[in-house]
């Protein structure tokens, strides 16, 4: 079957679409239906089934006689340790984390923080909590204190596990002094945390308040798995918000495990007992669907990666893990793909390894420029699928359907909609464009399953959040058109259109130009406030290693790019070379924080930068164009 035909029965169809997905997972009792709709625009799926995640994940692999099979390969060069792990043994390890939890009180509907690095305990901990009903919220491990303290008050955790340290390239990050802090912050206190501890630091426990990981679970009766309702909360999973308040995403577990359990045969092109590797965090929603759930639901094997692309020891270590696991699909940020690029940047380390297991490599997490797909297509010679989704959506909106059919790919789209997604573009009074024009980019409601139906304690939010500006639809946030053929383009954030004189602009188009420039390892573009204009992009420039043109000749011949690929319109004059951009520790940069630093406004040091000093580095480099104008003035 063809996309076409299979996106149209989705949609003319979604109750029997779904229904028939819904056959790929294991049910205690099967819905009645597929679509709740009673309480819209508050929509649920699969409602009224039961079922348990873990059972999917772990247990109905070993019913099915492939305990033997790997369920997870631990690969950390920050350690120099690989460690695998089969389904049988998976099964036991959840089994009794699960049996030690629900042995000090942890039941269904508890909730379970857990703060950990890139370790398999941390997947082993949310299959626990899946296994005993209990919703998990995973907090990126090294999170400052404070936000830690904040989700803990908004979830109210009976019990936290967490590491005693993560391991950095260079330095041992502290986690058990971060958790300590944040429980002295915090009002609410869980009622025990569990410490694993890691031979790089033992952490001091508290005693009548700490336990350790493994002595706690000595002597206690593997837990088994307890049925849960298909509505029933799997997880929560903080994403900041717009008020310094972090929204809590709410997955529910039956909409969850078909969604992701459809997409690796039909978005990834995955078998089971294939090597599948998300080069991301469990932190992230990335880590949440596809280092943990999709694949092991689906009963591949996924990789736990404790390093970076470059520095863990260099920008060979990708080609490494790939050659050593036989990976099949990689999916990773672009901004790896970039910090590789600008090591190497003729790509001769990829030479070193066999890569003849790696079919096919996807990108999300942000605007993947055409510079770096073109440099992945040439090195690595697969086929490169930029897709587009969010922590909201907890998986695709739009992609390229591998599994169905491999659609031409279209450099600079995320290709097509996924069936469920009924994607427009409105403009500001929410009436849908014609293909070719820029606006806000919408889903028509229901979202289907595994999206986020609610935010935790917060429907009054969730509703002023998603569903306020455009009635009957999701509002994404993000920017963009769809054209003739009906593949999508993702332009920049909604606040990342500027407008110049008049002139609706995407520094997303911008960045794609000034990333062509072949000096140029990573760019980003702000628009900064001006008195005659109203705003004027500025670009920053990061160079490859190695390159030898003057930065002052980049800038010209980039503000020059601009001009003939965009035209005068875009009044592209101000750009400056700097070392490295702020960005997220899942690498999106921080284009917001950036136009306050120019604009001279206070602003709040956002809870996920990677390194606090590079926002020096940005202020110095300013001053260099003048900025911000009230201290020039």
């Amino acid at each position: 079957m063809r996309y076409a035909e299979v996106y149209e029965r989705a949609k003319a169809d979604p109750n029997t679409f779904w229904m028939e997905a819904a056959e790929g997972i294991d049910w205690f009792t099967g819905p009645s239906k597929a679509l709740f709709d009673e309480n819209a625009p508050l929509y649920e799926w699969f409602a009224d089934g039961t079922l348990n995640g873990c059972w999917n994940a772990v247990d109905r692999h070993v019913a099915a006689g492939h305990g033997e099979r790997l369920a997870i390969i631990h690969d950390s060069p920050l350690t120099g340790t690989t460690h695998k792990i089969t389904y049988a043994e998976l099964q036991a390890r959840v089994a009794s984390l699960a049996g030690a939890l629900r042995a000090k009180g942890v039941e269904k509907g508890d909730r379970v923080i857990i703060y950990m690095p890139m370790v398999p305990e941390a997947l082993e901990a949310m299959l626990a909590c899946a296994r005993l009903g209990a919703v998990h919220s995973v907090v990126f491990g090294g999170f400052a204190a404070n936000e830690l303290a904040v989700r803990i008050d908004d979830c109210e955790p009976k019990c936290i596990i967490a590491a005693s340290c993560g391991i950095e390239p260079g330095r041992v990050v502290h986690y058990k002094p971060l958790l300590d802090g944040a429980l002295e912050i915090a009002s609410h206190s869980p009622e025990f945390c569990v410490i694993f501890q890691r031979e790089q630091e033992v952490a001091h426990l508290e005693e009548g308040r700490d336990v350790d990981w493994h002595a706690f679970q000595y002597g206690v009766e593997p837990a088994d798995c307890v049925p849960v309702e298909g509505n029933h909360p799997a997880y929560i999973l903080y994403t900041s918000g717009t008020t310094g308040q972090p929204k809590g995403v709410v997955r529910h577990t039956g909409g969850h495990l078909v969604a992701l359990n459809w997409s690796m045969r039909n978005l990834y092109d995955m078998n089971p007992g294939e090597v599948f590797w998300a080069a991301s965090d469990v932190g992230w929603v990335v880590g949440h669907s596809y280092i943990c759930y999709a694949p092991l639901t689906f009963g591949c094997t996924t990789i736990v990666f404790e390093g970076k692309p470059v520095g863990t020891p260099d920008a060979g270590t990708f080609w490494r893990v790939i050659e050593d696991h036989g990976v099949k699909c990689l999916f990773t940020a672009p901004t790896a793909f970039r910090a590789i690029k600008r090591d190497d940047p003729q790509g001769a380390m990829i030479g070193d390894y066999d890569l003849s297991s790696l079919q096919t490599l996807f990108l999300a997490g942000e605007r993947a420029d055409p510079d770096t797909i073109e440099w992945a297509q040439a090195k690595l010679g697969v086929p490169v699928i930029d897709h587009w989704w969010q922590t909201e959506t907890g998986w695709c909106i739009a992609g390229n359907p591998l599994g169905i059919e491999k659609l031409p790919v279209k450099i600079g789209s995320p290709s097509v909609p996924m069936p469920g997604y009924d994607v427009q573009i409105l403009d500001e009074g929410g009436h849908p464009l014609p293909a070719g024009e820029l606006g806000a980019i919408a889903v028509r409601l229901p979202l289907p399953p595994g999206t986020l139906p609610t935010l935790w304690k917060a429907e009054d939010r969730f509703r002023k959040s998603y569903l306020t500006q455009f009635p009957g639809y999701y509002e994404t946030g993000d920017a963009g058109m769809i054209d003739a053929d009906g593949y999508l383009y993702i332009m920049a954030r909604t606040d990342d259109v500027i407008n110049v004189a008049g002139h609706r602009l995407s520094t997303g188009g911008m960045e794609e130009v000034l990333a062509s420039h072949p000096d140029v390892a990573e760019c980003a573009v702000i628009g900064v406030a001006d008195s005659l204009k109203g705003q004027l992009p500025m670009g920053f420039l990061c160079l490859n290693k190695g390159a030898e043109t003057p930065p002052e000749q980049v800038v010209k011949d980039c503000v020059k790019l601009v001009r003939d690929r965009i035209g005068p319109v875009a009044a592209f004059k101000l750009a400056v070379v700097v070392d490295r951009l702020p960005k997220t520790r899942s690498g999106k940069i921080l284009r917001a924080t950036m136009v306050k630093i120019a604009d001279g406004e206070e602003f709040k040091m956002p809870a996920t930068i990677d390194d606090p000093a590079i926002l020096d580095e940005i202020r110095a480099a300013l001053g260099q164009l003048g900025y911000p104008l009230a201290a020039a003035s």
